[in-house]
């Protein structure tokens, strides 16, 4: 089975890198990408002054504007602080386990959800059964744990997400950590706060068909340990608190920019008049804010339990974009016509501080 990373998406905007400005090659690239064009057209100058552009094309140029003031891109995330959650199984089987946990009033306000840690209590193996399995499968003793999100709908129906499955050995006993951030992810976007997080975590086969080792009969996750002590399932809820390594909103237009400052979103206009390729084919608008994000982000000191492949420093990056409506000059043949086009990711509705290469879980599906 492929890693739980490679089924997250991994956002980024087509802008040069965290923080850079936008250039006018990258909007000359993506407007011949959406024009499926590949040089500037030549237009004649005379011929662009008399055109007149109709009521139907302004008009959907103006229905593009509003709603890309509307209608946002999200980008990625990226602890600090950590709260514990204890739950309860609410239902079990010999290789299913339903976990419940309350979740009001877990996650701060004003915090970011950075990493969410299942852990479980696997109970040793008694020898004499752990003999008896070597016997028989002598070269077989792992079993898979997959852990799945589980979504009641409000038609009473059940969905199931994979949120992460890892190999486990019967030879093993102690806490098991599962990455369950997609499953938290999941359950804000639903928002119903005093609605529990339901787990659904399953002990299988390691391998399929009929010889296969029955290794996944001996793996138990306990509510209790034998010895007395309390070994319920733990939530870990690894959070950022947002006003010492969050972004500040838009940067000041009274203080200027300086090394050391806070992540911000500061103004900067793009002048499409002033472009030599846009003349004669560009005619709304003229220009257009792009923003950009500048300044610095402040670095946690705890390391998360599950490190991301090639994750790098927390940088101050659009987390939210909107796209650019155009109306340009078309010509086919010896006709020259007004035509309507959106770029996307063109202006930066919002900066965070995240870390570059963190995963985004997927959109809830209805």
């Amino acid at each position: 089975m492929r890693p739980l990373w490679l089924c997250w998406a991994l956002w980024a905007l087509p802008l040069a890198g965290p923080g850079v400005a936008l250039t006018q090659e990258q909007i000359l690239g993506s407007l011949l990408q959406q024009l499926q064009l590949s040089d500037v057209p030549m237009l004649d100058k005379a011929e662009v002054e008399k055109l007149v552009i109709p009521a139907h094309v302004r008009a959907q140029y103006v229905a593009l504007l509003q709603h890309s003031h509307g209608a946002h891109s999200r980008g990625k995330r990226f602890s600090q602080k950590f709260r514990e959650v204890a739950g309860r199984f609410l239902a079990s089987e010999a290789s299913t386990h339903l976990l419940l946990f309350g979740m009001e009033q877990r996650l701060p306000p004003h915090t970011e959800l950075v990493q969410a840690v299942l852990r479980l209590f696997q109970e040793p193996v008694p020898k004499a059964a752990l003999r008896r399995h070597e016997r028989l499968f002598p070269r077989s003793s792992r079993a898979r744990v997959t852990v799945e999100w589980l979504r009641v709908r409000d038609d009473g129906s059940n969905r199931t997400s994979l949120v992460d499955s890892r190999l486990v050995s019967i030879h093993e006993s102690g806490w098991k950590a599962f990455d369950v951030t997609e499953a938290v992810n999941f359950w804000q976007q639903l928002g119903r706060p005093t609605q529990p997080l339901l787990l659904q975590v399953s002990v299988q086969r390691e391998q399929l068909g009929p010889p296969a080792s029955s290794a996944h009969r001996l793996v138990r996750f306990a509510s209790q340990a034998a010895s007395g002590g309390q070994r319920e399932p733990q939530l870990e809820l690894h959070t950022l608190a947002l006003k010492d390594y969050g972004a500040q909103g838009d940067c000041d237009r009274e203080v200027p920019e300086i090394e050391g400052t806070r992540c911000c979103r500061q103004e900067m206009y793009i002048d499409l008049q002033g472009m030599k390729w846009a003349q004669n084919w560009v005619l709304e608008p003229p220009g257009f804010l792009a923003y950009e994000c500048v300044g610095t982000c402040q670095q946690p000191q705890e390391s998360l339990p599950f490190k991301w492949p090639f994750l790098g420093p927390r940088q101050c990056i659009a987390s939210e974009t909107a796209s650019l409506p155009l109306i340009v000059t078309t010509k086919e043949g010896d006709r020259t016509r007004p035509q309507v086009v959106s770029l996307p990711n063109m202006r930066v509705q919002k900066c965070i501080c995240a870390s570059d290469g963190a995963p985004v879980p997927r959109r809830l599906e209805p």
